[in-house]
C-alpha cells in the first residue's frame, strides 16, 4: 500500500474540501449517481489524511530507551588507568 506524502497534505485537504462542495452540489441539484461516486473519493481522500495524521502521531512520540544520564556517570571514574 502506498503511503501519502506528509508534504502532499495542504492538497489533500483542499481535495477534500472540493469534494465535500461538490457533494453538496450534487444533493442540491439532485443528481444521486454522482453523490456516490464523490462519497468514495472523499472516503479516499480522508483515509489519507488521517494515515498522515497516524503516522505524524507516531513519530512525535518518545520512547523511553532506559539510557543512562550525565549525572549517572559523571559519578563513575575508571580505574583501568591506575596501576
Amino acid at each position: 500500500m502506498l503511503r501519502p506524502d506528509p508534504a502532499q497534505r495542504a492538497r489533500l485537504t483542499e481535495i477534500r474540501d472540493n469534494l465535500l462542495a461538490r457533494i453538496t452540489e450534487a444533493e442540491r441539484e439532485g443528481r444521486p449517481g454522482e453523490i456516490e461516486g464523490l462519497e468514495i473519493s472523499l472516503a479516499g481522500a480522508q483515509d489519507k489524511l488521517a494515515l498522515l495524521d497516524a503516522e505524524q502521531a507516531r513519530t512525535r512520540r518518545t520512547v523511553d530507551l532506559g539510557m543512562p544520564s550525565f549525572a549517572n556517570l559523571a559519578g563513575r571514574t575508571s580505574t583501568a588507568d591506575q596501576p
